[in-house]
């Protein structure tokens, strides 16, 4: 499998605030090959100001493992499907990394009519 740019990875970050919640968005992100993998790290202390008041809430933060060119409707799904009114979504560019996890990753992200 030859890498090209729609391959770079990218890890996108949101936070909700409910256990709940941060399992469905993983499981259906990773059942829509959106993401290969999602973590989930529970008990981050987020800090922000909201409508004037500056906020502090315990959040799960959700790790979204994905691919350039899953990014676009990765975002565009979860602007659709997170609860909060804005949502965090940031995506960062993986620069390096175990090179059978990336191609774990580029697999497990195309859609299903691109697979073998």
């Amino acid at each position: 499998m030859a890498a090209s740019s729609e391959d770079t990875p990218r890890i996108v970050l949101t936070t909700v605030d409910d256990p709940e919640q941060a399992k469905r968005l993983a499981r259906e992100l990773v059942e829509r090959r959106l993401a290969a993998c999602v973590s989930l790290i529970e008990g981050i202390g987020s800090t922000y100001r909201w409508r004037g008041a500056v906020t502090e809430q315990r959040e799960i933060l959700l790790l979204v493992k994905t691919t350039a060119s899953r990014l676009s409707p990765l975002q565009e799904w979860l602007r659709q499907s997170h609860p909060y009114e804005v949502p965090e979504i940031m995506a960062l560019e993986a620069t390096s990394g175990s090179a059978p996890y990336l191609r774990w990753l580029i697999e497990e992200t195309e859609p299903s009519e691109e697979r073998p």
